[in-house]
């Protein structure tokens, strides 16, 4: 067979075997319906107030997410499958078949989910409040905008920050060590947690996540994550275990104790990204000095330091030296505890390139959003200690759109697959 064959046939292949994706699916929901509720689309419809666009929460790849509210009392979000979006299916299933076994406080909760017809709705809990990257990264949720009272930036001060770490890191540690199944997020970032009406945490956005199983150190898989949040062996290598989530949540440490985005850091003459930044001042025992100067007033300067000191462990290039997130709750929890040096945090640079293989023989920069899902083997194997500050924010099937001002979590754009173009390949094959 010719390798123009060979190519033509592969991109055809999901079209070929559409009615197997179809039985897949349905079985997937029934072992979702054995977990969680079966709605009726009446009653969402109802909820919704048939889906007004008044109650539209945002618009993202698996379709729009709306509000709403149940015969019993509860406020809902409805996130509804668009139609012809074939990524979007695989991860909303995925993100159901995961969220219907879980049940923790800092866990996003998924009520049900809704099969009519050809839609699909998946329903959760309603968060009120923003997600954290609205509140972290902008001057009206920071308090740096004079015309916003003191009021609306209370929820970010120093006793905010720290419980939002604290929350993080349990429902994380539920998720790795509590769930019937070890679950890795592959997506931790103030983007995918949520905030309560008492500001308390809650981890959302599953559609990357996927099942660990207990008996392995690491699996190796496609590189599916945001740019700047990344573990490095992840990255490069696709090697994918629970310590490239104790990366994530160490950047998220990180940001917020600085206010300052990783993937979008201001170099400074002794440092080109946030990471690098925070291990020199803490090497001159100046850890102090990358605190958001909003915190001045109310910060804890012991507290501080030792977050400085767990973002760092948790950021370290080789993972075998990051601690799990049992010690990390453990250390967060007050509890008295020796901890050893850290080793230079691992900082990926924009020369990352991917090989040409095959026959499309292109180069795809680090830094490039892709549409689909990238392999880790395409990426170089070499640490480069340069700035990620300028390099965009990069998903296999997320990105923010930064035009609207609903939460990230109900935000996500996702790559789309050019159906028409496919079925044109597939009679060509057949001529």
């Amino acid at each position: 067979m010719t390798k123009p064959r060979r190519f033509l046939e592969t991109l055809v292949r999901p079209w070929l075997h559409h009615e197997d994706r179809v039985v897949k699916e349905e079985e997937d929901l029934e072992a979702i319906a054995a977990e969680k509720k079966v709605f009726k689309y009446g009653t969402l419809a109802a909820a919704t107030h048939n889906f007004h666009p008044k109650k539209k929460l945002g618009e993202g790849g698996f379709g729009p997410v709306f509000k709403g509210r149940l015969e019993d009392g509860r406020k809902v979000a409805v996130k509804r499958l668009g139609r012809g979006s074939m990524q979007g299916v695989k991860e909303f299933t995925n993100e159901a078949k995961l969220l219907s076994r879980v049940n923790h406080k800092n866990v996003v909760n998924l009520y049900g989910y809704c099969a009519h017809a050809d839609v699909k709705l998946l329903v959760y809990e309603y968060v009120p409040n923003e997600s954290l990257d609205k509140l972290l990264f902008s001057p009206r949720g920071r308090g740096d905008n004079p015309e916003v009272g003191l009021k609306r930036a209370e929820p970010l001060d120093w006793k905010r920050r720290f419980e939002v770490m604290r929350g993080v890191a349990r429902g994380l540690l539920y998720l790795h060590e509590g769930a019937h199944t070890p679950i890795v997020h592959r997506d931790i970032k103030p983007g995918n947690i949520l905030l309560d009406e008492r500001w308390a945490p809650k981890i959302a956005d599953f559609g990357l996540s996927r099942l660990f199983p207990k008996d392995l150190t690491h699996v190796n898989t496609r590189v599916t994550g945001t740019n700047g949040y990344m573990a490095p062996e992840y990255i490069m290598h696709g090697s994918l275990s629970t310590k490239a989530d104790v990366f994530s949540f160490g950047v998220l440490v990180l940001e917020l104790i600085s206010g300052q985005k990783n993937s979008s850091f201001i170099p400074k003459p002794e440092a080109e990204s946030l990471l690098e930044w925070a291990w020199k001042l803490y090497k001159k025992g100046q850890s102090l000095e990358m605190m958001d100067p909003a915190l001045r007033s109310t910060a804890v300067p012991e507290q501080v330091a030792m977050c400085v000191h767990i973002g760092l462990l948790c950021t370290q290039a080789d993972r075998k030296l990051r601690p799990d997130m049992k010690r990390v709750v453990v250390i967060l929890s007050k509890r008295r505890s020796t901890l050893e040096e850290p080793i230079r945090p691992g900082i990926l640079g924009s020369r990352y390139q991917r090989r040409a293989y095959g026959s499309r023989g292109s180069n795809l920069a680090l830094g490039e959003s892709s549409t689909g899902t990238t392999n880790a083997s395409n990426f170089a194997s070499t640490f480069v200690s340069t700035s990620i500050a300028n390099s965009r924010t990069t998903t296999s099937t997320t990105t923010t759109n930064a035009r609207t001002q609903t939460p990230s979590f109900y935000q996500e754009q996702h790559s789309t697959q050019h159906k028409h173009y496919a079925y044109f390949l597939f009679f060509l094959v057949l001529y």
